[in-house]
Order: C-alpha cells, then structure tokens, then sequence
C-alpha cells in the first residue's frame, strides 16, 4: 500500500503531495484514470519507487505486460524522474521522453526511454519504449 501521509511529496517530482498527484491513480477501489501519457508516466514512475506491482500491471499493456514483473534489486534506490518531452501522434497514441535516475550498490544509473502509450476505451497505457 502506498504512503498517503498528506505531507508525503510524490515521488515523480512534481512537489505535489502523494495523494495529490500520483496516489489519487494509485489507491481506491475503482482506480481514477491518469488523463494522458504524461500523467500515467509520471504514475508509473511513482509506482516503481514505491513498489505497487499490481498498479505497474494494470497499466501495462495487455500486448507487452511481463508475466510476472521482475522485482526491482532490494538495494535499488530511485532518485528522481525528468521528463524530457512528450508528443501526442494522434487522439490514442502518444511518446513520453524520461530519465529516470537511480542507485544500484553504490553506483548511479540512469534510464534514459521513449516510451509509448496507447488509450483503449479512455484508458491509457504504457506499450513499450527505446532505451536511448
């Protein structure tokens, strides 16, 4: 379960409380919907750090979701998310530019990724990305 301490910042970044920003797509019994690419990638960012397995699921698409997730390293420390760009193809596709920035056994890593969302039926999800 996530934290949702009102003081808690969210974890992508924004200096929003948790339960501002991401922790309103991430709790609940019907999950409220991230409006647009860059919305969900933000979610799905704060889910990683925050370990909501079902959640990064739920929101992988059906076409591309790992079964089962791989666990993050117990040690691995997330540090921060910058999101480069985002682009809109048309109505139901869009790509979100990020670097996500981490700790692994003392040694700074960084995600650099295009990714791609599609929106089913309103819904948005992640599809795949290009490592850069």
């Amino acid at each position: 379960m996530p934290p949702t301490a009102p003081a808690l910042t969210c974890p992508c970044g924004s200096a929003l409380a948790h339960t501002q920003c991401c922790g309103r797509y991430h709790t609940g019994p019907l999950h409220l919907q991230a409006p647009d690419a860059p919305a969900l990638m933000r979610s799905r960012y704060s889910a990683f750090v925050l370990g909501l397995t079902d959640y990064l699921l739920a929101t992988w698409h059906p076409s591309t979701r790992p079964t089962p997730l791989e666990a993050d390293a117990p040690d691995l420390k997330w540090l921060g998310l910058d999101v480069r760009r985002h682009a809109q193809q048309d109505a139901d596709h869009a790509t979100v530019e990020f670097v996500a920035r981490s700790k692994l056994g003392g040694r700074a890593r960084r995600l650099h990724e295009v990714s791609r969302f599609v929106r089913e039926e309103g819904r948005w999800f992640y599809v795949d990305g290009d490592l850069r």
